[in-house]
C-alpha cells in the first residue's frame, strides 16, 4: 500500500485547485451499451484483442495510459465485470495496478486478491490521470473513461451491466464525476475520501454508491464526502436520514446501508474515526488488512445484471405530469427522501424525472407521489408546505397565476423558495413579485 501520510502534503496542496475544477462541464459522448444492457460486447466469441499489461489509447488528442489486468483464466465466452481504479493525487496507475508496498494485497484497494479468492473473475483497469490527478479539463478525463469503455467492450467479453469505479480521493472525486455522468454506463461507484473535484456534469440518475470517510479527514473534511452522498440517497429515491459515525478516539467504523432506496440502487456510508486514508484498521493505522476491501467488495459483488427500470412501479408515467422550476434557483420543486408519508415537506433540489417532482393538476389540486400539495391549516407566513392525503379543502387548493406565482386558496400565500440551493426550504409568504416566487411548468 502507498501510506497516504507520504502522500497528504502532495494532495493538500492540490485541494484548492482541485476543487476549483467542480464546476467544469464534462465532455465527451456516452460509449455504446449501459447499465440496462445485457447484450454481449463485440469483443465476446473472440480472442482478447488486449493482454494484461500496460497499454496506450489516444483519446481527444492525447496518448493516455492504463494498466489491465485479465482474469488469470480468462474466457472470451464468459461477460466480466469490470473494476476501473482511480489513483489519488500524486500517485499512479502503477500505485493502483501493483497495489504499492502492500504488493498484490492491495492491488486496486485490495479487490483484485478478493475476486481472486472468489473465482468469479474481475477485469481490473488501471488509468493514469493527466499531471497524476483527475482535474478533468473540458472534460476530457471523462472523454478518456468513454474512450477506455468502448475499447475494453471492443476487445473483450464484457458483462455491460457489470461495470463499476473506485477511487482514493482525487480518483474518489473522479468516481463521482463518473456517477453524475455515467449513470446509464456504470454500475456503481465506490468513493474512498472523496470531494467534488472532478465536476458532476448531470447528476440527477440513480446509480449504486459507496461513500467512505474519515471522520477527522484534514484535507477533503468529512462533510464534502456527506454532499456526494446525499445526491444519490436522493437519486436513489432512499429514506434521507443522518446514519451514525463512530466517536472521535473509538477507533472503529460504522457502515450504514439506507432504506427505502429503489431495488437495485441501494447508498451505503462508511464513516470510520480516522483520516484521510482509504485503507483505515480499526484500533489504529492503515493498510491492506483494511475492512475497507472486504465492505467495497460485498457491495460491488452483490449485483447481477440489469438493475431494470428506475422506477418501483411498471406504470407508465402520466403524459400530463410536470416538474415546477423555480426562476431564481432553476431548481425543482421536491418531496424531501422521496417520501409518501403525510407530512413529508417539500424542497428545493436539481431536477429530475423521478416521482417525487412529477406533479399533476386536477382541478385547484397539485398532486405529487399520491398525495396533494398541502398548506397547513391557518398556516401564517412562513410555514412549510407538504403533502398529504387529498381531501378538496381550500389549503389544498393553488391559484397558478399567468406571471408564474403559486397561491393558497386558504389564505392568499404565494408558493415560496427560501433559498436558490439543493435542499432550500419551500413555504408560504407574503407575495412579494419575486422570483423566488415564480414558478415554470417544465
Amino acid at each position: 500500500m502507498i501510506r497516504p501520510r507520504s502522500v497528504i502534503a502532495m494532495i493538500a496542496a492540490g485541494a484548492v485547485v482541485a476543487l476549483a475544477a467542480a464546476g467544469i462541464a464534462l465532455g465527451g459522448t456516452i460509449p455504446d451499451g449501459h447499465a440496462g444492457t445485457t447484450a454481449a460486447t463485440a469483443g465476446c466469441g473472440k480472442p482478447p484483442a488486449l493482454n494484461s499489461g500496460q497499454h496506450t489509447i489516444n483519446s481527444g488528442g492525447q496518448n493516455r495510459s492504463y494498466i489491465l489486468r485479465l482474469p488469470p483464466s480468462y474466457d472470451n465466452n464468459r461477460q466480466y465485470r469490470v473494476f476501473i481504479g482511480l489513483h489519488w493525487r500524486g500517485g499512479t496507475m502503477n500505485d493502483v495496478d501493483s497495489g504499492g508496498s502492500d504488493g498484490y494485497n492491495w492491488s486496486y484497494y485490495g479487490l483484485r486478491r478478493l475476486s481472486d479468492a472468489a473465482n468469479n473473475g474481475t477485469i481490473f483497469v488501471a488509468p493514469q490521470g493527466n499531471g497524476n490527478g483527475w482535474a478533468n479539463p473540458g472534460g476530457q478525463d471523462l472523454t478518456f473513461i468513454d474512450d477506455l469503455v468502448r475499447l475494453l467492450d471492443n476487445s473483450l467479453c464484457i458483462d455491460t451491466t457489470q461495470r463499476f469505479a473506485g477511487g482514493f480521493s482525487y480518483g474518489g472525486g473522479m468516481s463521482y464525476a463518473i456517477a453524475c455522468a455515467r449513470a446509464n454506463v456504470f454500475r456503481a461507484v465506490v468513493v474512498y475520501s472523496g470531494a467534488e473535484l472532478s465536476g458532476c456534469n448531470g447528476g440527477n440518475q440513480p446509480i449504486a454508491y459507496m461513500g467512505i470517510h474519515g471522520i477527522s479527514d484534514n484535507v477533503l473534511g468529512i462533510g464534502l464526502g456527506r454532499g456526494l452522498r446525499d445526491r444519490f440517497v436522493r437519486n436513489n429515491g432512499c429514506t434521507a436520514q443522518n446514519p451514525r459515525e463512530p466517536g472521535s478516539g473509538s477507533r472503529t467504523h460504522i457502515v450504514t446501508a439506507y432504506s427505502g432506496c429503489r431495488a437495485g440502487y441501494p447508498v451505503v456510508w462508511a464513516a470510520f474515526d480516522g483520516g484521510h486514508t482509504p485503507g483505515p484498521i480499526d484500533g489504529g493505522g492503515d493498510g491492506w488488512r483494511t475492512w475497507t476491501s472486504g465492505e467495497a467488495w460485498k457491495f460491488i459483488s452483490q449485483f447481477t445484471g440489469d438493475p431494470g427500470p428506475t422506477s418501483t412501479t411498471t406504470t407508465p408515467p402520466d403524459p400530463t405530469a410536470f416538474r415546477l422550476r423555480g426562476e431564481a434557483s432553476g431548481r425543482c420543486l421536491d418531496v424531501v427522501g422521496a417520501g409518501t408519508a403525510n407530512g413529508t415537506q417539500l424542497i428545493t433540489w436539481d431536477c429530475h424525472t423521478n416521482a417525487n417532482q412529477r406533479f399533476t393538476q386536477n382541478g385547484q389540486t397539485l398532486r405529487v407521489s399520491g398525495k396533494c400539495l398541502d398548506e397547513p391549516t391557518n398556516a401564517p407566513s412562513g410555514a412549510r408546505v407538504q403533502i398529504w392525503d387529498c381531501h378538496g379543502g381550500a389549503n389544498q387548493n393553488w391559484n397558478i397565476t399567468a406571471n408564474g406565482t403559486i397561491t393558497s386558496v386558504q389564505t392568499g400565500l404565494c408558493l415560496n423558495s427560501t433559498g436558490t440551493g439543493n435542499n432550500a426550504a419551500v413555504t408560504v409568504a407574503t407575495c412579494s413579485g419575486g422570483t423566488n416566487q415564480r414558478w415554470a411548468k417544465a
